[in-house]
């Protein structure tokens, strides 16, 4: 599937590879130096889904912001396509009424290229993945998903790809970030979810969540949820390396009780365990990706004002957001439909303050590796919690619906769009 094109093109700095890799945590301090010497400015892009906007803020610090970027320049033309289109209008409004919330998706996921100079956006109610020119605010490319919905992105290692899950039809694509051309794609399970580089960008990780818009949820209802997996590919053919059935895994550690549909992760610094999320679950667990089993979980607090019934937990949430820091030492989660989030020690598994937070939804690590940020998507604002004591540190108020919370790069004068 051919990307749109404006016909501009852009050069790339040497530094690319440096640069990328801060958007992992894995040697973000001289990385961010190296960008600091490019003119570049390491900062926070904070994806405001039902605004359809994404606030710029500071990465450390007070996280103060910066500027605003808004990422449907071209909403009118896409409503008007969506409109003309009854079966985009019933998967549209779908959307809607299932995982928005009663609101449009307008944006899911975002990562900047290398250079500072655009922000590559995954956007749910339009199914595409669009890059934005951060000083004009105009599109770049335009790549229509396959299906009827984009979901979360991954960039690899050296910046210069990105995966996206299209949900409804079971496939991942992945770019070239900077022209938005299609390299390749795989298929993966019912509804492909979290994406995730590994081994420097050797392999790719995909998991699917399977359907978390219905109302049975029931444990005894389970098996309509679909077929939920992990599925790893070479990152450079697409072809499929493995496949990891957390099913057959929670069942073999004795925790039948669980759903097997994986939510956020988070890796050791070393890759050599995955910490991941399940749907309906309030805590998480631990699997050993060389004897490929589950090996420790961890049950977080209830709180007890949060319903016991699970069709009002969103999109089957119980936990989601999981980060971890620079040294592999400590677990950020958020625990999302229990309003709260906490820092757990990975050694002890024993979780510290449980930080008051409203629906936050995603968690993930300061530009210096001292805090864990989180988005409180019921607050609108995004707060960092520090990672050594465990208490909160700064707050800021963003757009509307805040989610996905993405390291990034801008030019260092950079203050926001010219057109906005």
């Amino acid at each position: 599937m051919a990307p749109e094109h404006r016909g501009s093109t852009r050069m790339m700095l040497s530094l690319a590879a440096a640069v990328a890799l801060a958007v992992t945590g894995s040697t973000a301090v001289s990385a961010s130096a190296q960008a600091k010497a490019a003119g570049l400015r390491e900062v926070m892009f904070v994806g405001n889904n039902w605004d359809g906007t994404a606030d710029v803020i500071k990465s450390t610090g007070d996280m103060a912001r910066i500027g605003r970027i808004n990422v449907i320049p071209d909403k009118d033309q896409r409503l008007t396509e969506i409109y003309l289109n009854p079966i985009k209008l019933a998967f549209f409004l779908g959307i809607r009424l299932g995982p928005g919330e009663g609101h449009d998706q307008f944006v899911d996921d975002m990562y900047s290229t290398p250079d500072g100079s655009a922000i590559v956006v995954s956007r749910p109610s339009f199914a595409d993945v669009v890059s934005i020119d951060v000083t004009t605010g105009n599109i770049n490319w335009r790549f229509p998903v396959s299906g009827f919905r984009a979901d979360h992105m991954a960039v690899s290692p050296d910046g210069k790809r990105v995966a996206v899950s299209a949900s409804t039809s079971n496939t991942v694509h992945v770019l070239d970030i900077e022209t938005g051309k299609e390299l390749g794609s795989f298929s993966a399970g019912d509804k492909p979810h979290e994406n995730v580089f590994t081994d420097g960008g050797t392999y790719l990780w995909n998991m699917s969540i399977g359907e978390v818009n219905t109302a049975l949820d029931d444990p005894s209802m389970d098996w309509t949820k679909g077929d939920r997996h992990i599925t790893v590919v070479d990152a450079n053919t697409y072809r499929q390396v493995k496949v990891i059935d957390m099913r057959e895994r929670l069942d073999a550690f004795g925790r039948k009780d669980l759903s097997d549909a994986v939510r956020p992760v988070a890796f050791t610094p070393d890759e050599s365990k995955l910490y991941f999320q399940v749907s309906f679950f309030n805590g998480f667990l631990e699997y050993d990706v060389a004897k490929d089993k589950i090996t420790r979980s961890k049950t977080l607090p209830k709180n007890p004002e949060t319903s016991e019934d699970r069709t009002t937990w969103v999109n089957d949430s119980r936990h989601h957001g999981l980060s971890m820091s620079p040294d592999g030492k400590k677990l950020c989660v958020a625990g999302t439909m229990d309003d709260y989030a906490t820092v757990v020690d990975r050694e002890s598994l024993q979780e510290g303050p449980l930080v008051p937070a409203s629906k936050p939804y995603w968690a993930t690590v300061s530009g210096d590796g001292t805090a864990c940020v989180v988005s409180e998507s019921g607050a609108d604002r995004v707060t960092a919690i520090d990672f050594a004591t465990g208490e909160k540190t700064a707050s800021v108020s963003v757009g509307d619906h805040p989610q996905r919370v993405r390291i990034g790069h801008v030019a260092a004068d950079w203050t926001g769009p010219s057109a906005s």
